[in-house]
């Protein structure tokens, strides 16, 4: 199993879906709690982070298929871990509030960064880490999942900012909703044909690398380069829900609980 591609890259596509929809549900669920069910989420999924970090450091010099599916699966714990930690509310950045009006382009995107520095200077610093112990391993494919992962993020929400036609606010949870208001709706920006085009590029280079690992016969190569490219694939379709008329929150949307519609007594 370890070694067939196929698997890989329907495994790929079964976990962007299933871990989106885990992240929604476990958000949405606090919600629907008491005030410290956020921070109870992020505490007790610590073994998660800790999982990811052990798990790449097994993998650094494992070349075979076996250490590619466990690399990549590390570096989606880790980043898993980060972005609850993030849409809790629990690490996001000093400005929690709306986004004023009036303000000039510069202005409002320093407000913006402020709302989820913390959370891009965490991910920043993991990445600086896995780059660090990823100098002359055998195996990088945690890094490289990691980078994607991070690259294709910066370039979502910059898109939203700068202004996308297609904008979906129902999944933010409660400690989130302030982001809303920096968000942009309207016609796509310049960045918009760059990002996807570089996600393309990506798309075709991680293609190359897995033809080079098919002509080599090297199993491990083959096994992470499907991953990679499977995973850019979908940062990519990510990116054309932005601006496609298709209703993509239907792929989560039965998993998140119902908003709770009745108060309890005081």
């Amino acid at each position: 199993m370890f070694e067939t591609p196929w698997i890989a890259a329907l495994a790929a596509l079964f976990l962007w879906w299933s871990a989106t929809g885990v992240l929604l549900w476990r958000v949405h669920s606090a919600d629907r709690g008491g005030p410290d069910q956020h921070a109870w989420s992020v505490i007790l999924s610590l073994p998660l982070l800790a999982a990811g970090a052990l798990g790449v450091n097994a993998t650094l010099h494992d070349p075979s298929p076996q250490g590619a599916w466990f690399a990549f699966l590390s570096a989606l714990a880790l980043w898993g871990w980060v972005e609850l930690a993030f849409l809790s509310g629990v690490i996001t950045g000093p400005n929690t509030a709306p986004c004023p009006a009036g303000l000039s382009a510069r202005d409002r995107f320093w407000q913006a960064f402020r709302t989820v520095a913390w959370h891009e200077i965490l991910l920043a610093a993991i990445l600086c880490v896995l780059i660090a112990v990823s100098i002359g391993a055998a195996n990088a494919f945690a890094l490289w999942t990691f980078l994607l992962l991070f690259a294709a993020r910066i370039s979502a929400k910059l898109n939203l900012f700068l202004g996308v036609p297609r904008i979906n606010t129902d999944f933010l949870p409660r400690p989130l909703a302030h982001l809303s208001s920096y968000f942009r709706q309207g016609p796509v920006s310049g960045f918009f044909p760059l990002s996807v085009t570089l996600l393309a590029l990506a798309v075709g280079c991680f293609l190359e690398r897995l033809w080079r690992a098919h002509a080599a016969a090297d199993q491990g190569a083959i096994i992470g380069f499907t991953l990679l490219t499977m995973l850019s694939a979908l940062a990519l379709l990510e990116h054309w829900f932005m601006v496609w008329r298709v209703r993509d929150d239907k792929l989560w949307r039965w998993m998140i609980p119902a908003p709770a519609t009745n108060k309890r007594k005081t």
